[in-house]
């Protein structure tokens, strides 16, 4: 049972919400695992739309409801948090208010539906809990840290997980702060980071060899490379079917390379939980 964060101390755009559906669905796809991967973000449906077209999955539900004249049990994180408040949790209790992507593997817990950030503010109070109750029912959980979390949350959820995917982008001002991060606080350090550069280009100056060299990084940098069909199938809400294509795919392929880095950073993170004695 690991608790792995995607974070990034960057203001602007990482890909680090794609990074982790890339590689969650990856993953469920190509090993034996129970994910579960957690939105906290606050009006951005990113992670949500890509596996899904939302618009059209609440008009149903809405249509349904009116149908049947009823109306069924609050859904997501909103009805999740109900239930943790009335001390009913159990341990697989998660599962019943997240979204189904492949059936005992994958499966979603929306960010909030709340327009007002200070409902928002509260709700994320509940998230390091939460995290600790799927932790009990999941082999691996991936958390999603928005931008917009309360530092005081964005500190406890990094401080229970097991292992933290730090993102960065390929812009020099990126990997220095990272670097002074690195320098002046501790947490950093330790021996469960990896690091990932977002919507990485090949062609860049500062390609992965490069900035492994800058950084005087021991361990590898990772990079989930920009892929044009991956990105459309994100914005199509089709990234599982995009991954079940491309199970067998040739050297010569355009997604090849896309593949292949995913590939290494899951069997890295394998090996980190292994190196750290994680249990699965």
């Amino acid at each position: 049972m690991a608790i792995i964060a995607f974070w990034s101390n960057e203001e602007k755009e990482t890909g680090q919400t794609m990074s982790m559906v890339a590689l969650s669905t990856y993953m469920a796809i190509e090993h034996n695992y129970r994910i579960l991967n957690v939105s906290t973000s606050f009006q951005d449906g990113t992670l949500e739309n890509s596996y899904w077209d939302l618009n059209k999955a609440e008009q149903l539900v809405k249509t349904i409801a009116q149908d049947n004249k009823q109306v069924g049990l609050e859904s997501g994180v909103e009805g999740l948090i109900k239930i943790i408040n009335s001390n009913k949790t159990s341990t697989n209790i998660v599962s019943n208010y997240t979204k189904i992507v492949f059936n005992g593997r994958l499966d979603v817990l929306c960010a909030p539906k709340t327009n007002r950030y200070e409902e928002y503010q509260q709700m994320m109070e509940y998230y390091p809990n939460i995290l600790q109750v799927a932790d009990q029912n999941y082999d691996l959980v991936f958390v999603d840290i928005s931008k917009r979390m309360p530092q005081e949350q964005v500190k406890q959820i990094l401080e229970l997980s097991d292992i933290i995917i730090v993102n960065i982008t390929q812009r020099l001002k990126t990997i220095d702060e990272l670097i002074k991060l690195k320098e002046e606080n501790d947490f950093f350090k330790k021996n469960n980071i990896l690091l990932n550069i977002g919507r990485y280009d090949k062609f860049s100056k500062y390609n992965v060899k490069n900035v492994t060299r800058y950084m005087k990084e021991k361990k590898d940098i990772h990079a989930i490379l920009y892929n044009t069909l991956f990105f459309e199938a994100c914005s199509e809400g089709k990234v599982a079917e995009f991954f079940l294509r491309l199970r067998r795919i040739d050297e010569e392929d355009r997604n090849a390379l896309f593949i292949e880095e995913i590939k290494r950073l899951a069997k890295d993170l394998i090996f980190k939980m292994q190196e750290l004695q994680i249990k699965l």
